[in-house]
């Protein structure tokens, strides 16, 4: 229905953007201070608009728990079995990625000296420890075992809104493959207040806005086809959380002499995209999942 998919998508992008205010208010874009915090905060309007679409419908909150996929499905054995799957399978994607990006020459690695990580921590005046080898095992370590947990509140603001409420009416009204496409775009734009200031395409400008926009559509099939495969939100908010915590090491790893080029390498690059896309389109080869049915949502009585 119109009226909850208009309050969601103006709850959503609203909200997004008046999180972000400050951040351009500021002047210094990316560089400001209040941009992590801020961006956090960001990550909690699309579930604002899940509970904004909630007080308009009146359905009764048992029913919107499994509705938007707050349960573990009707099949609790396979959401658990996906949740640890993607607990790991999305670290080794991320280190696929990287390896491949070396592979292919379009990136250069530095795993003894890890200049990549001391120019980082000079640039930002930050101490560098005397064994960066430690730290940076001990990071990964901890980003690969505890990111999905320490990140899951985060993720889950995005995954609830995204996959949990709007994939399943998308998959609903155009099917499985345009409606997993579609959110990803949706997805995508959504994170604009950020990108066109560059983010995470720092070369690329407000071209960023645009170019994520690729790797939501990408990652946003993998991500909407476990919410579709399992009924649950949760193996989804594992796959965001993980992302985030383990992305980043793309930068630690890499050459100060030859810094890495973001929209080429990583998993949120090029070579990302092409992994993304193997990987999706076996999933939907050999795993389909079909349309769901939600419950029918009421216009609230006048």
């Amino acid at each position: 229905m119109k009226r909850p998919l208009l309050t969601f998508i103006v709850l959503a992008f609203g909200l997004s953007w008046a999180a972000v205010l400050p951040v351009w208010l500021d002047g210094r874009g990316l560089g400001s201070p209040l941009l992590l915090g801020l961006a956090t905060l960001m990550m909690f309007t699309p579930a604002v608009g899940v509970i904004g679409v909630w007080a308009v419908t009146r359905t009764p909150f048992k029913d919107w728990a499994r509705q938007t996929g707050l349960t573990l499905g009707e099949r609790k054995g396979r959401t658990v079995a996906l949740i640890l799957a993607t607990w790991f399978g999305v670290p080794l994607l991320i280190f696929l990625a990287i390896g491949l990006s070396a592979a292919v020459g379009l990136m250069s690695l530095d795993l003894g000296g890890l200049s990549g990580l001391r120019a980082t921590l000079q640039a930002r005046g930050a101490p560098v420890p005397a064994n960066l080898g430690s730290v940076v095992a001990i990071q990964i370590a901890l980003g690969v075992l505890a990111g999905p947990a320490l990140n899951a509140i985060p993720a889950l603001g995005e995954e609830w809104g995204w996959r949990g409420w709007l994939l399943p009416r998308l998959v609903s009204g155009n099917g499985v493959l345009a409606g997993l496409l579609f959110s990803g775009a949706v997805w995508g734009v959504w994170h604009a207040p950020l990108t066109l200031l560059g983010y995470n395409y720092p070369r690329l400008g407000s071209w960023a806005a645009l170019f994520f926009i690729g790797f939501c559509v990408l990652a946003g099939v993998l991500f909407g086809w476990l919410r579709l495969r399992t009924g649950s939100v949760w193996p989804a908010v594992v796959g965001h959380g993980s992302l985030n915590a383990v992305a980043p090491a793309v930068l630690v790893l890499g050459d100060a002499t030859a810094p890495p080029n973001e929209v080429l390498v990583g998993v949120t690059g090029l070579v990302g995209w092409v992994l993304l896309a193997v990987v999706c389109v076996a999933l939907l080869r050999f795993f389909p999942v079909r349309p769901p049915q939600p419950a029918a949502e009421p216009e609230p009585a006048a």
